[in-house]
C-alpha cells in the first residue's frame, strides 16, 4: 500500500499502459473470486499505528530519518511528514487473550522505540493531530525523503492545477492555502485490518461503513489544528481536503474525491476495485513486469501490483486490501477512521469495540445496512467528527440519539457478543469494553480532555494559545505513558 518508488517522469503512454494493466488485473481478480482461490480464515487481525515526533518542549521534531535509524526495526516506517512514523503490528488470531497480549506487546515496542528516539532528541506521541503543529511545520520542505511522497505530491497538484484550499469551521475557523500535500501529515491514525473471506467481505465492509460515525465519536482525539479549536476529530475533514485532486470546477461536475466514504452499499469486494478503475485516474502509473493472466494460468498467485497500487491511492475510510502474503491470497477490510491515541489501553479498547461490533453486525440475520441509508451513514461520520461524544447520530429503530446512549444501550452488547464469537476471553472483553462504557458515562474522550485542559491552563495562567497548547501536549504525553485510559485523566493536570 505504501511501497517505495523511484523518481519518475510520467508520460501519457505510461498512463495508458497502466490503465490497461489495471483492467487486466481486475479481470484476473474476478476470475480468482469465481474460482474461490482465497484464504477463508476469518480470524486474523492486524494494526498500523501512526505517531508524531516531538522535542523536549512538545514541539514538532523533524527527525524521522534519525529516529528510524536508531530504532532499526523493519516494522517501523516513514510517513508523509518528517515528524511522523508508523509501526506495522504483526497479524494475529483474534481469540483467547490475544488482545491483552497485543496491548502488552505494543507498550513494550513503543516504550523501546521511544527510548531510542530520546537518544536522538525526540519523543513519540500518539495523537490524532499534534496540537503544537503550525502552518510553517507542514510545507514541502518538511516532507519525508521517501520518493513516493514527492511523486504523489507532484501528481496531485498536477491534477488540481492550483493551490489547495483548506477551510474548516467549528468553535473557531481556519482558512488557509497550501502548495503541497504535507498538511496530510498532520493526520495520524490507527488502522485496523480484518481478514475476511470473499463471501463475507461485503457484509464486513458494509458493517464497518455503518459504524464509522460511532467509532469516530467514541475515539475523537483531534480538536486543534494550527492553533485553532475546530472539530473534535478535525482529522476527518483535514484529510479529505488535503488530498483532494479536484479543482472547484470538477467538484461541481460531481467528480468523486480521492478521500472517499463511497456512495453505496456493496454486494462484493469486486465492486470497490471496479469503482477505483472507473472513477479515479492513476496518480502513480507504474507498471511491473508480471503478466497476471499467465501467472494464474501457471497455477501461481499473481501480485496484481498495479491494481493494489491504484487502490492505495484511493483513500477510502474502509479500504479493501488484496494481499499475497501466506500460503494463499487473502482479503482484508482496512478500517481507517480512528485517530491515534490517547493511550495504548484506549487504542486496544477501540479495536476491541470495532472487531466485536463489526462481526456481530456482519453476521446479523437482518443486516443493519438494509435499514440505514448510505447517505445517512456518511452524515453520521461527519456529525461525529464535528461533535465527538456530543454528537446525535441516526440509528435504525431509535432515530436520532446521543451517541453515548446508543453505544451503552444498543452497541456495547453487540460488541460483547461479537467478541465472544471471535473466542476472546471474557475477562479481556470486560476490561476493554469497560473502558468504552466508562468513556461514554463520563463523556471524556481525548478531544474533550484536550479542549478542557487548554481552557484550564489558559484560565489559570493567562498564557496565550500556543503556549497553552504546548503545555497541554506535554501533560498529554505524561498521561499517555501511564497507559491509563483518557477518561480517567484529570483535566488541567
Amino acid at each position: 500500500m505504501g511501497r517505495d518508488i523511484q523518481a519518475i517522469k510520467i508520460s501519457g503512454e505510461d498512463r495508458r499502459k497502466y490503465r490497461d494493466k489495471v483492467r487486466v488485473s481486475l479481470d484476473v481478480f474476478a476470475r480468482m473470486l469465481r474460482e474461490r482461490q482465497f484464504d477463508d480464515d476469518p480470524s486474523t487481525v492486524g494494526q498500523e499505528i501512526e505517531l508524531n515526533l516531538v522535542d523536549d518542549r512538545g514541539m514538532p521534531s523533524m527527525q524521522n530519518a534519525d529516529v528510524l535509524d536508531a530504532i532499526a526495526d523493519p516494522a517501523w516506517a516513514t510517513e508523509v511528514g518528517q515528524f511522523n512514523l508508523e509501526i506495522n503490528v504483526p497479524p494475529r488470531l483474534l481469540d483467547g487473550d490475544s488482545l491483552a497480549t497485543l496491548e502488552a506487546e505494543l507498550r513494550a515496542d513503543l516504550n523501546a522505540a521511544d527510548a531510542k528516539a530520546r537518544g536522538v532528541g525526540s519523543h513519540l506521541v500518539m495523537i490524532g493531530i499534534l496540537p503544537t503543529l503550525d502552518e510553517n511545520h507542514v510545507d514541502e520542505g518538511s516532507m519525508s525523503a521517501n520518493e513516493r511522497y514527492k511523486v504523489l505530491n507532484e501528481q496531485i497538484f498536477a491534477s488540481r492545477g492550483e493551490d489547495m484550499r483548506i477551510a474548516i469551521d467549528g468553535p473557531e475557523q481556519l482558512l488557509t492555502h497550501t502548495d503541497s500535500i504535507t498538511p496530510e501529515a498532520a493526520c495520524t491514525s490507527v488502522q485496523l485490518h480484518t481478514q475476511v473471506s470473499p463471501d463475507a467481505f461485503a457484509n464486513y465492509w458494509n458493517a464497518a461503513q455503518a459504524i464509522a460515525g460511532v467509532q469516530v465519536a467514541l475515539a475523537a482525539n483531534s480538536p486543534f489544528l494550527f492553533g485553532r479549536q475546530l472539530w473534535h476529530e478535525t482529522r476527518i475533514t483535514l484529510f479529505e481536503q488535503a488530498t483532494d485532486t479536484r479543482p472547484d470546477e470538477l467538484k461541481e461536475q460531481g467528480v468523486r474525491p480521492r478521500v472517499w466514504f463511497g456512495e453505496r452499499w456493496i454486494t462484493s469486494v469486486f465492486d470497490l476495485f471496479e469503482e477505483n478503475l472507473r472513477y479515479f485516474p492513476a496518480l502513480l502509473p507504474i507498471c511491473e513486469d508480471e503478466d497476471p493472466q499467465a501467472v494464474l494460468d501457471q497455477g501461481a498467485v499473481p501480485k496484481l501490483a498495479e491494481m493494489s497500487l491504484h487502490n492505495g491511492t484511493v483513500y477510502r475510510w474502509n479500504r479493501p486490501v488484496y494481499d499475497t502474503a501466506g500460503a494463499a491470497p487473502h482479503l482484508r477490510v482496512e478500517n481507517r477512521v480512528l485517530p491515534a491515541g490517547p493511550s495504548i489501553a484506549d487504542i486496544v479498547a477501540n479495536a476491541a469495540f470495532y472487531y466485536g461490533l463489526v462481526r456481530s453486525l456482519a453476521q446479523a440475520q437482518r443486516p443493519i445496512w438494509t435499514q440505514l441509508s448510505f447517505t445517512t451513514a456518511a452524515e453520521n461520520l461527519h456529525e461525529a467528527a464535528r461533535h465527538g461524544l456530543d454528537a446525535q447520530l441516526y440509528w435504525p429503530g431509535v432515530g436520532d440519539t446521543p451517541v453515548a446512549e446508543l453505544v451503552l444501550r444498543r452497541l456495547l452488547p453487540l460488541a460483547r457478543e461479537g467478541l465472544s464469537d471471535w473466542g476472546v476471553d471474557t475477562a479481556c472483553v470486560d476490561r476493554l469494553l469497560g473502558i468504552i462504557e466508562q468513556r461514554c458515562l463520563n463523556g471524556q474522550t481525548g478531544a474533550a480532555w484536550q479542549i478542557a485542559t487548554v481552557a484550564e491552563i489558559t484560565r489559570h495562567s493567562g498564557t496565550d494559545r500556543p503556549e497553552a497548547l504546548r503545555r497541554m501536549t506535554q501533560r498529554y504525553i505524561e498521561h499517555m505513558h501511564t497507559n491509563e485510559p483518557a477518561h480517567t485523566w484529570p483535566v488541567g493536570g
